[in-house]
């Protein structure tokens, strides 16, 4: 048989290993049809002399990915023609079907009536055998549930494998989202399922490749980044998973409004780590650990870390004998979460001391540490930092509430009162 590109015959025996069939009647039975392969999972790609319209390659797309059934006359109207666009829509229909047949006998010249007009509707020649590399895809996943360890291994590395992309890229139809949004949470589940396996198997290289894949598909799923991050480490290459921390975070703050969980921070800790391991002599260590971070703003971190800053707070008091303050500011009900969010950062970014701890509890809320600060004078900084945020954001529907507590080496935490 003819091999074409991305489209075409494929031979017997590749045929029955990619369908994994071992009944030999049932074998025999398909050995006796012509087959043809379709590649849906990423651009579709075909041979032909003239290059088709759009709406001509959807409507042959559509008959494709639905080629196990006889497709009736009523509901390719309804999908492709509707009263708005077609005032005559069974004529359009009828010219459309002129195009895909002319369309396939240019793509495959060897082939003759493949689809065929039965009574109020339209199928594939039934001497034809069509296989789609979703079909094959969708298979892989299912039977990786099935069964586990290395079996389990195999079957999920030729799912992720076959998936070049998501379902017919630019195709921008409205019958293709339902299908399109099926096989890509197919695929990332399969990512997710496969990565700890390969760690498991210390097969870092394709941990990293398949991580950075699946991140592309969605760049907000904080395992493909964390397991991105720790295949960089264990191959010796902490800059990378410093440089991917650094991506990841900025994405998500800035379109999510959210900051990495204690999972990340933990990985970008230690990736910083080995990489100024190989930075010189002790008195160089002591230069990089004064020089830290010369930001003049206050220090925001994540919640994990700010408990650890809290801690040793407590005890720096027991010897001390000073107090310092806890507050949790929030933005309220009425405000826009993502905006408001924002903007109180930067209020408290810009209006607490240096080096004063922050970290971000919701959406919408913050809690931060007023060192060396007792309830009264953090009832001043909260007054300060209440007006100025409402004078630099006059039109914010967002009323800022206070609630702060005492920090001393007694009493971890003490009753909280509120601030107007």
């Amino acid at each position: 048989m003819e091999e074409m590109e991305a489209t075409g015959a494929t031979g017997l025996t590749g045929a029955l290993e990619a369908t994994g069939l071992t009944d030999a009647a049932e074998a025999t039975e398909k050995a006796e049809k012509e087959v043809i392969r379709f590649e849906l999972l990423g651009s579709f790609s075909y041979s032909a002399r003239k290059k088709a319209g759009k709406k001509t390659l959807s409507f042959l797309q559509y008959l494709i990915m639905n080629h196990a059934r006889n497709i009736s006359t009523e509901e390719l109207i309804e999908v492709f023609w509707t009263e708005n666009n077609s005032s005559d829509p069974a004529n359009a229909l009828r010219n459309m079907l002129f195009k895909i047949r002319n369309l396939l006998k240019d793509m495959f010249p060897r082939q003759t009536d493949l689809l065929q007009t039965l009574q109020g509707c339209y199928g594939w020649n039934p001497g034809i055998r069509i296989e789609l590399d979703t079909e094959q895809f969708e298979r892989m996943c299912l039977e990786a549930r099935k069964c586990s360890g290395k079996a389990c291994l195999t079957f999920l590395r030729q799912a992720v494998s076959l998936y070049k992309g998501d379902l017919l890229m630019g195709n921008d139809s409205e019958w293709i989202t339902v299908p399109r949004q099926y096989y890509r949470t197919l695929y990332l589940d399969a990512c997710k399922a496969l990565l700890p396996l390969l760690e498991a198997e210390e097969e870092w290289m394709e941990m990293a490749a398949v991580s950075s894949q699946a991140y592309q598909a969605d760049p907000y799923m904080e395992d493909f980044t964390a397991h991105l991050m720790r295949a960089f480490i264990a191959i010796g290459q902490p800059e990378q998973a410093v440089d991917r921390y650094e991506i990841f975070r900025k994405r998500i703050l800035k379109d999510l409004g959210i900051a990495p969980s204690e999972r990340i921070e933990q990985l970008y800790t230690f990736a910083l780590g080995l990489r100024k391991e190989d930075r010189g002599d002790e008195r160089e260590i002591f230069r990089l650990v004064c020089e830290g971070n010369s930001n003049k703003r206050a220090f925001f971190c994540s919640f994990g870390m700010f408990q650890s800053i809290v801690a040793l707070e407590k005890r720096h008091l027991a010897r001390s004998g000073q107090t310092s303050t806890l507050v949790i500011v929030s933005i309220g009900e009425n405000a826009a979460p993502s905006t408001d969010a924002r903007r109180l950062e930067r209020i408290l970014q810009d209006g607490l001391r240096t080096g004063d701890p922050v970290a971000r509890l919701t959406a919408g809320s913050y809690i931060l540490m007023l060192t060396g600060t007792d309830p009264e004078n953090a009832q001043i900084v909260i007054s300060r930092l209440d007006c100025t945020f409402h004078k630099t954001y006059r039109h914010s529907s967002a009323q800022l509430s206070f609630r702060i507590s005492a920090l001393c080496p007694e009493t971890a935490s003490s009753d909280m009162v509120r601030a107007q």
